[in-house]
């Protein structure tokens, strides 16, 4: 069997070095459409060196070589088909603000290895910590279709009950036609996000959206929106990625407060494409 869950769960982390700078920062922030309007104060703290606040979803490309999805493919006990892989979901875990700049260690393994019939799922857990302790946990889901059905444990469902009554805020963000083409820059080279022949091999009519690049103008909304604009507020963050996203349509994204005032419940959907599902089961921790 290409997984072999034992083999994988008890294989050694991976350790390396990662730094980061403001230029990698603002590259991240204009990736997923920070700077419009281009002199609005709220905006040149994503895009202005001297007043950067960092995204806390910036975690999931600094380094831009860390232990990551595609890492955790080559893992010992995974040998599977990239054609046959999908990024089913991603949470992440703020330990303490992160610095505009930095140099930390990134330890990866696989956290999961569960069996859904038709699919296996495989825990990316990725911990990144500098000289001060721990900065960020980043677990990627990441679905192997076809490489279910050996009786392993199911593992816990990521499927939650639709948040209830109107939603608290509705905005929309214009997706760029060229946002995927910028976005790559922060490390994700994957051609399906910028070469019309490849997606279309991959069965896509054009490239299509980073999931994370979703993920992150999502989040920049919620703390525009909904968090007074203060990045430091984010303790965590978690979706399923339910759809695609093309290159020059529209986000809507729904956003429920939730009990205690201490989470933000989001649904995200394609406007152009009849509200078609895009991010769910999302929440947004906060203090």
């Amino acid at each position: 069997m290409p997984i072999d869950a034992a083999k994988a769960l008890a294989a050694e982390p991976r350790t390396g070095e990662i730094t980061w700078d403001r230029r990698d920062v603002q590259l991240y922030h204009l990736g997923i459409g920070a700077g419009v309007p281009a002199t609005d104060p709220d905006e040149l703290r994503y895009t202005l060196e001297s007043r950067l606040h960092v995204l806390p979803s910036f975690a999931t490309v600094a380094g831009s070589g860390s232990p990551g999805v595609i890492s955790g493919l080559s893992m010992p006990g995974v040998d599977v088909d990239l054609a046959r892989v999908l990024h089913g979901g991603q949470r992440l875990e703020i330990h303490r603000p992160l610095p505009p700049a930095g140099r930390a260690t990134a330890t990866g393994r696989i956290a999961g290895v569960y069996d859904k019939g038709k699919a296996a799922v495989l825990v990316m857990r990725t911990e990144v910590g500098d000289q001060d302790g721990p900065l960020w946990t980043n677990d990627a889901q990441i679905f192997v279709r076809g490489e279910g059905g050996w009786g392993g444990d199911r593992g816990p469902s990521a499927r939650l009950d639709p948040p209830a009554g109107e939603p608290d805020k509705v905005v929309e963000r214009a997706v760029r036609e060229d946002q995927a083409l910028l976005y790559r820059l922060s490390g994700d080279y994957n051609p399906l996000h910028a070469d019309p022949e490849f997606a279309k091999l991959a069965g896509f009519d054009r490239p299509i959206l980073h999931g994370l690049c979703t993920y992150g103008i999502t989040l920049k909304a919620v703390v525009d929106t909904l968090l007074d604009g203060d990045v430091t507020r984010v303790r965590a963050y978690t979706t399923r990625f339910a759809g695609v996203v093309f290159p020059g349509e529209t986000l809507r994204i729904r956003m429920w407060r939730g009990e205690g005032e201490s989470e933000v419940r989001v649904a995200v959907s394609a406007v152009e494409r009849d509200d078609a599902p895009v991010l769910a089961d999302t929440i947004v921790e906060h203090s």
